[in-house]
């Protein structure tokens, strides 16, 4: 990491995710939480709780009490709603708070966001941060992680996220909106599929969207598999065995024609001097790079466009918030907003 510009200057980097949020700063710290507000609904709630919010997996556990916000739901802030501005004000502070700012500390924060969401809501999300910040940079999540790992020429990066799936080439300059594309159909949607196949399959049995959600994240794989996947779900209240293989495996690949024909399309967009270069140059974020099969079922899936190669990130959880860090460090002023 690059020595600090200020002694008093603390540079955090958060990458605001629609499933999970995470935020690293200069002091060490490195924080994530899942990506959900939740406020007591009555006065009961709060007396139980004893809190004002609830964040993460402690709001989901306590749900049936709290109005409950997920404030980036495909990848934008949800309908723009008042209730959904302010979970997403209360989820920075507290990523702000996790990083750890001293008293004396003025903060420099780089925020990573989904694509969608600095088409839509950058104003939102600026003035979220504005209250923390001395100095603050809004940039796609996709820019963040190729600055991170450092893969800033005739690269692509794909972040498969919850919410949205997005796509980078970096070409050895801050992209530009033509430089990206960014599709709905991500890890959510998988998430709905795989729950309408294990209930049409299986309607005896109680499934939900967070149970497929953990299936998904445990067992997800594309590509031909050579372990069965079984987990057990209630039946009449008594937990039975399943073998959802088929299941998983379908849910997974449903998002994968969309996934390959826009990141083709984006290549075939760019300078034809650079294409053979950049499908050299894949690489794959996000919480869905960590699909197993993942990298060969897309390297074969590319394989009528040209040969391309494709890597999976080791640190999908901190590479986001990781580059923003790194952004935040090494921005000259002309390219940070003062505030």
């Amino acid at each position: 990491m690059s020595p600090s510009k200020k002694d008093n200057m603390l540079y955090v980097g958060i990458d605001l995710g629609t499933s999970r949020s995470v935020v690293c700063a200069s002091n060490g710290n490195r924080k994530w939480v899942d990506s959900y507000v939740g406020w007591p609904k009555d006065f009961v709630a709060r007396k139980m709780l004893g809190k004002r919010v609830l964040f993460g997996s402690e709001a989901l556990e306590h749900r049936l009490a709290l109005e409950l916000s997920r404030p980036l739901r495909n990848g934008v802030i949800t309908e723009g709603t008042e209730r959904d501005e302010a979970a997403v004000h209360e989820l920075i502070d507290h990523l702000v708070e996790l990083a750890g700012a001293g008293p004396d500390e003025e903060l420099c924060i780089a925020v990573g966001v989904p694509a969608e969401a600095l088409k839509v809501n950058k104003i939102a999300i600026r003035n979220a941060v504005a209250r923390h910040a001395k100095k603050l940079m809004v940039v796609s999540e996709p820019f963040s992680v190729a600055y991170g790992l450092g893969t800033l020429d005739n690269t692509m990066i794909i972040d498969i996220g919850a919410g949205t799936v997005d796509f980078c080439i970096m070409h050895g300059t801050v992209p530009s909106e033509e430089d990206q594309r960014s599709i709905t159909m991500a890890g959510d949607y998988v998430d709905e599929q795989l729950l309408k196949l294990l209930s049409e399959k299986h309607p005896e049995a109680d499934f939900s969207l967070n149970t497929a959600r953990k299936f998904k994240e445990k067992h997800g794989f594309v590509g031909d598999s050579k372990r069965r996947v079984k987990i057990e779900a209630p039946v009449d209240g008594k937990f039975t065995e399943f073998d959802i293989t088929n299941e998983i495996r379908k849910a997974c690949e449903s998002t994968m024609p969309a996934v390959v024909e826009t990141a083709i399309n984006l290549i075939a967009s760019f300078d034809p001097d650079f294409q053979e270069s950049v499908r050299n140059n894949i690489v794959v974020a996000g919480g869905g790079s960590q699909l197993a099969g993942l990298d060969t079922y897309l390297t074969e899936a590319t394989k009528p466009f040209g040969p391309c190669k494709i890597t999976c990130i080791t640190d999908p959880l901190f590479a986001g918030a990781d580059g923003g860090l790194q952004l935040a460090i090494d921005m000259p002023e002309e390219f940070l907003e003062k505030l």
